[in-house]
């Protein structure tokens, strides 16, 4: 079973040639509204790819949480644990794409509203070599509670650190996979900080020129399928749920990243979030 604890978005997406200036009005074209959220499409991702798949998350009592959990429930994600609150809106995102490259604007609404109630009751019943996969748009302390959480349970925990917060690495000690990007890896002091706080495996994520595998032995870059990028928005994360799943069937890391890899090359060349990510049949 794969656990994903995390948030919720409406994603606002639109094209532009160039970013506008201060004070300035510019033409762009295809707007499109989707969900998204790094929770949600990092489960999306497992589940689309054959994973069996929970998610956790906090949306508002709005017609766009709504739409967020029957796209959940669409892809096969059990979205019992999603709660809905009157106290916020649903989170919402506005991603400006340039030259098949985005740029994000993000209220959190609702995803600020995840409490460690809502971790106790989803892990319940979780057990012992099932996957945690979290990201960094809730709550810093309820995600650190909830990998230390899982931890102690015996599952398998990945924090993809995005958006970049230091104030997880205190939590660091409760992670056994990490995937920032680089400049995610920076922040938190690159590889050798991560492995002084107790991570031992590092996926490394490098845009177009694929991703790095690194251990305490060790480090390899591994390239990525080459394609025409028109949209990014969901690469990252579509990495991180087939990874999930490839870690899930017991596939060796290696072999998890380059279906994950694979995946993530293909959401590329598609609009969108959610719906950019592959099925596992497309993929094969």
């Amino acid at each position: 079973m794969i656990y994903v604890a995390g948030s919720l978005n409406t994603d606002l997406c639109i094209e532009t040639p160039v970013m506008p200036k201060e004070g300035e009005t510019i033409t762009g074209k295809g707007f499109i509204a989707n969900c998204g959220g790094k929770g949600a499409n990092q489960a999306a991702s497992a589940a689309k790819l054959g994973g069996k798949v929970a998610m956790c998350g906090v949306v508002g009592n709005d017609s766009l949480g709504e739409n967020s959990i029957t796209n959940l429930q669409k892809f096969g994600v059990d979205v019992a644990h999603i709660r809905k609150c009157d106290a916020a809106p649903t989170g919402t995102a506005v991603i400006v794409i340039t030259n098949g490259n985005n740029r994000i604007i993000l209220d959190k609404g609702a995803n600020a509203l995840l409490t460690r109630s809502d971790i106790d009751d989803f892990l319940k019943n979780a057990r012992k070599g099932d996957i945690y996969l979290t990201q960094l748009e809730n709550p810093i302390d309820v995600i650190g509670y909830g990998l230390k959480i899982a931890k102690e349970k015996g599952l398998f925990t990945i924090l993809n650190p995005a958006p970049a917060n230091k104030d997880i690495s205190e939590f660091f000690a409760y992670v056994d996979l990490i995937t920032p990007n680089e400049t995610e890896l920076e922040l938190f002091g690159g590889k050798e900080e991560l492995f002084a706080a107790g991570i031992n495996k590092i996926v490394t994520t490098l845009g177009a020129r694929g991703y790095e595998i690194a251990d305490r032995t060790g480090a390899k870059i591994y390239p990525c399928i080459k394609v025409a990028a028109i949209d990014t928005t969901a690469a990252g994360d579509t990495l991180c749920g087939g990874l999930a799943v490839g870690l899930s069937e017991r596939m060796s890391l290696e072999n998890a990243c380059a279906f994950g890899s694979k995946a993530a090359s293909i959401a590329c060349t598609r609009k969108g979030a959610q719906q950019s990510i592959p099925y596992r049949k497309e993929l094969l």
